[in-house]
């Protein structure tokens, strides 16, 4: 089975590995371009591309694939069985879905239908699910809408983080894929059709990071600081410092004593004590603060963060 394989971040690179590992033959590799990261703008390789170097593998990185005739053509020369797109943030054109005679088949990080979408690990994490897993699919013209082959469901745990979710959903997908290309391999793989029952994820936008602490409930919180880390980072403010946090929980009951019908306004700090730690009245429940982050410093654990900052007792996060 001659496989091209489309895919860009670690996630992908998971998957890549995976069939690598498992004998696969991998004739083309597509990622996206180098990109400029960091503070001093050096090109920097995608996961895949690295991993595909390593093991001696034919990379190509088109600007685009919509439109562009001759990467296109040079995929239909190539006559792949099948192509492989895991994570490879481009949509594909109907031109390349229909190249390989067993189909484009995609990894996709949720048990489809549910998050649609470019974001789907994140918003699992963010919405408070209790489960989430990979789904294996034929893909199709539309977004993440072709018909599924293999699902396998996962428990997201209480305090896991995107960041946590994402490492153990990307091995996944590459064990999932692996068996999906066995199955397809010997005919024997099942093709059902999506329901209409759906949720899009979009992309996050740095707008949602901003902590609403007069509307939001401690939980809320905790889910808006598990689902954006590591990416972003919630963030509040404090006499003007911009305030990131990085691992927070709900108070229970015998850590704190304030009730929920405290007149003090919502953001307003009850305890913060090196010992103790930083405790924040919220619209219902209290959000204990774990990690943190101070404007221009690094992430640091609230305790030890306390000993070099001072957060007073009845100062209000904005």
């Amino acid at each position: 089975m001659k496989i091209v394989f489309m895919g860009t971040p670690d996630f992908a690179k998971e998957s890549l590995e995976a069939i690598y590992n498992a004998g696969y033959e991998i004739i083309k590799v597509v990622t996206n371009p180098d990109r400029p990261q960091g503070r001093g703008m050096k090109l920097k390789i995608s996961p895949v591309k690295e991993f595909a170097l390593e093991k001696g593998l034919d990379v190509v990185q088109p600007e685009k694939v919509k439109k562009n005739e001759e990467f296109i053509d040079s995929i239909r020369t190539l006559n792949p069985d099948i192509i492989c797109v895991v994570a490879y943030g481009k949509i594909l054109p109907k031109e390349i879905l229909e190249i390989p005679k067993l189909g484009c088949i995609n990894v996709h990080g949720s048990l489809l239908p549910k998050y649609r979408g470019a974001a789907p690990i994140q918003w699992a994490v963010l919405n408070g699910d209790k489960e989430t897993g990979i789904t294996t699919m034929y893909m199709d013209e539309g977004m993440d809408t072709g018909d599924m082959i293999l699902k396998e469901k996962v428990e997201i745990g209480e305090n896991e983080t995107t960041g946590e979710l994402w490492d153990r959903l990307s091995k996944l997908g590459g064990r999932l894929l692996v068996k999906t290309l066995q199955q397809i391999e010997n005919g024997t793989a099942p093709r059902e059709k999506q329901g209409e029952n759906f949720t899009v994820a979009p992309m996050l936008d740095k707008k949602m990071a901003k902590i609403d602490w007069e509307n939001k409930n401690a939980k809320e919180i905790k889910n808006l600081v598990r689902g954006l880390n590591p990416i972003m980072g919630a963030y509040t403010f404090l006499n003007g410092k911009k305030i990131k946090f990085w691992k927070v929980d709900v108070a229970k009951s015998n850590e704190i004593m304030f009730g929920n019908d405290s007149p003090l306004r919502n953001g307003t700090v009850l305890v913060s004590d090196q010992r103790d730690g930083l405790f924040i009245k919220t619209k219902d429940g209290i959000l204990k603060v774990l990690e943190i982050q101070g404007e221009n410093a690094k992430r640091m654990q609230i305790n030890d963060f306390l000993r070099g900052n001072k957060i007073n007792e009845m100062e209000v996060f904005e």
